[in-house]
């Protein structure tokens, strides 16, 4: 059975959404970009099992990256925000501390699409793990940038979720 390669499977990944925003956490300021990783998640046909808006924490960060992968609540989790430079920015470090494995290709990738966009691409800290069966992307904080990330790798995804998660055991010959 394959994933979500070419849109809505009769099985449908699971993902879950992090959002690291201190004044998003407060409710000092409305989430803008968990939305938008919500709406094209759906749009592709995985079914968002969790949401969760957070402080820069990154103990919290970590505990909630956790949950997700430990729990089997999500094949994929997508964070957005965190990955700049403040001192408060700890979403590649919760994910690092959390890894079993790391997955530098869609952060190198996402990093030299938007570097055709803006310059400002190459200040980005976001990483991708591996944690048991669940992949875990970190995304910019910005609603714009999010769209233009996802849009460009979530074609793609399905063909490793299929991997990671036992629905296809092949990679060679296709």
């Amino acid at each position: 059975m394959s994933g979500n390669a070419g849109g809505a499977a009769p099985f449908p990944y699971r993902a879950g959404i992090v959002v690291a925003s201190d004044k998003g956490s407060r409710g000092e300021r409305e989430d803008r970009s968990g939305p938008v990783i919500r709406a094209l998640l759906e749009a592709r046909g995985y079914a968002v099992t969790s949401y969760a808006l957070l402080s820069d924490d990154q103990e919290g960060l970590e505990t909630e990256l956790k949950r997700l992968c430990d729990g089997g609540l999500a094949d994929l989790v997508l964070t957005s925000g965190g990955t700049g430079f403040s001192p408060r920015d700890r979403m590649p470090e919760a994910t690092a501390a959390v890894a079993e494995r790391l997955v530098p290709g869609i952060a190198e990738a996402m990093r030299a699409y938007s570097l055709g966009i803006t310059k400002r691409a190459m200040l980005s800290r976001a990483a991708a793990a591996i944690r048991g069966a669940s992949l875990i992307i970190n995304l910019p904080g910005s609603p714009g940038a999010v769209r233009e990330h996802l849009e460009y790798i979530l074609p793609e995804l399905g063909h490793g979720l299929d991997i990671l998660t036992g629905r296809d055991g092949e990679c060679a010959g296709k």
